[in-house]
């Protein structure tokens, strides 16, 4: 099973871009952040066309998050995190495919810090946290994917001292981020390429992507039952440099059939 994660920023704007993607790298599942689009704005007919069918919690001007399965449909689990029952913002989506519980994650950016904003970031990694905790319950392969919005260490960064204040950055969401992993999940990508950046992200301002000047903000994190099923996984850069592209590229894993 081929899964992906892709910030598309704004769904609708660079469905071109995301059809044509989705035609050449044929994911069998895709989780994506940042639709930017109301529940009545997701393209599903054109998604539909090009062989998926999907689960989406959209959300006006910002956020949003869907998960599409190719040919099978995705069965709908959770629609936000649980722990706040008054956040209204769409980062959270989960649904079981094929055998797979997958969750489609934005976690928030957090920006300006320290402020209300990385208040709520870091409350609602608290909430991931423990709701990632009871996940483990279960004895069905997990893949938590998505934007975390969480620069994990310096070498998920190009050098430069230009970021240091960024919440992404913090001390404390490097910190929680961590959390997770000390919890028993997988970092699948960094597992695959432990001396490769692996970037995921190139900021549209000062050049950033012509001088490869990326961090790697989008993530698979694995219960153990899925990592061990983990086989290969990647980052497509390229759909970064196509005309009208997100500033993020997608990244994706390959986890092995249960037979093999």
């Amino acid at each position: 099973m081929k899964i992906a994660s892709f910030n598309i920023n704004n769904i609708n704007k660079r469905l071109p871009n995301l059809l044509a993607w989705l035609a050449e790298a044929d994911p069998d599942v895709v989780c994506l952040q940042e639709l930017k689009a109301a529940d009545s704005q997701f393209p599903e007919t054109a998604i539909a066309d090009a062989g998926y069918r999907a689960v989406w919690r959209g959300q006006k001007t910002w956020n949003g998050v869907a998960i599409l399965s190719k040919g099978a449909e995705p069965l709908l689990t959770r629609t936000s995190l649980p722990g706040d029952p008054g956040d209204i913002q769409s980062r959270y989506i989960e649904a079981a495919v094929q055998g797979v519980l997958i969750a489609s994650i934005y976690l928030p950016n957090g920006n300006p810090q320290p402020g209300p904003k990385f208040d709520y970031k870091l409350a609602w990694f608290d909430r991931l946290i423990a709701h990632a905790a009871s996940l483990k319950a279960t004895r069905a392969p997990i893949v938590l994917a998505g934007d975390y919005n969480v620069v994990p260490t310096d070498f998920d960064i190009y050098p430069t001292k230009s970021w240091a204040k960024d919440a992404l950055l913090q001390p404390k969401s490097r910190a929680a981020f961590r959390r997770l992993l000390d919890d028993g999940w997988t970092d699948a990508i960094r597992k695959l390429h432990p001396k490769e950046p692996m970037y995921t992200y190139w900021d549209y301002k000062r050049e950033r992507w012509p001088r490869n000047a990326g961090l790697r903000l989008d993530h698979f994190l694995l219960n153990a039952t899925a990592a061990r099923r983990l086989e290969t996984g990647g980052v497509d850069r390229a759909v970064r440099g196509e005309v009208g592209a997100s500033d993020h590229a997608p990244a994706w894993i390959v986890l092995k059939d249960r037979r093999r």
